[in-house]
């Protein structure tokens, strides 16, 4: 733990909107799709639905995913950085983020048996 891995979000115009939150973790890139922009300050809580792990090249990725693929739409690098794992259970990652636009701890917290977790900064000073 403690060592820098990679951090990036993809802002997917696909069917919907959405954000997609990477985090460099066993070998893949670990993967939640957040529906709304992701929180900047605490006091913010976003959904983050966990999604299928992609390949750690997928984080450089940027441009149009043809009509007719899954995922179709343009994808482009909303934030990019980052991160050490402060904290790894079967049910909440603690991070602490050092990206362009978001920094500092942020949690991941999972739902009661459900892909559903989530995703928020944690107040300062409060670790």
């Amino acid at each position: 733990m403690g060592e820098d891995k990679i951090y990036v979000i993809q802002k997917h115009a696909a069917t919907r909107l959405h954000y997609d939150l990477r985090l460099e973790m066993d070998g893949v890139l670990k993967s939640w799709t957040v529906p709304k922009e992701p929180p900047t300050t605490s006091g913010v809580r976003r959904l983050a639905v966990r999604v299928e792990d992609h390949p750690i090249e997928y984080a450089e990725f940027e441009g149009t995913i043809p009509e007719g693929e899954y995922g179709a739409g343009t994808v482009e690098i909303w934030d990019k950085g980052t991160y050490q794992l402060l904290e790894r259970k079967e049910n909440k990652l603690i991070i602490k983020i050092n990206g362009e636009k978001i920094k500092g701890v942020y949690v991941l917290l999972k739902f009661k048996n459900d892909k559903n977790w989530l995703f928020f900064k944690k107040k300062e000073n409060k670790i």
